[in-house]
């Protein structure tokens, strides 16, 4: 990735509501958040399970952050365009290979990677896929 291009982790699924361990790349189609993200489109993200504590894909923001004020939590979206996904998050590897540490993403929706570590969860989500 060029010099200047911010990548997210962009964490999906809560303890109350986990992912369902087949991942369905077609649903994959935006992402929430209580903020206003800083996220543009073009940027690419790693997909991160929090129950899971995995990273399972990459996908790309497609859309510019909307405001829902009908909502009151995750009143925030943007579109989202999985890239690759690994199918099965049993298969997916642990988000510590990539040097991102659970413990960090606590009441976050969102937060942004080094390029060292959007290089190591890319490349270990396309040996997984």
């Amino acid at each position: 990735m060029g010099a200047g291009t911010t990548h997210w982790l962009l964490i999906r699924g809560r303890g109350d509501r986990p992912l369902d361990a087949r991942v369905d790349s077609a649903a994959i189609r935006s992402q929430g958040s209580s903020r206003r993200p800083s996220v543009e489109p073009g940027e690419v993200c790693i997909l991160y399970a929090s129950v899971w504590q995995a990273i399972f894909g990459v996908a790309e923001v497609t859309g510019d952050p909307e405001h829902d004020p009908s909502r009151e939590r995750w009143a925030w979206r943007f579109a989202i365009r999985p890239l690759i996904v690994v199918p099965d998050l049993h298969d997916a590897p642990a988000v510590e290979e990539a040097g991102i540490w659970p413990q960090s993403l606590w009441r976050h929706s969102h937060i942004r990677l080094s390029d060292e570590q959007f290089d190591a969860a890319r490349r270990l989500i396309d040996l997984s896929a």
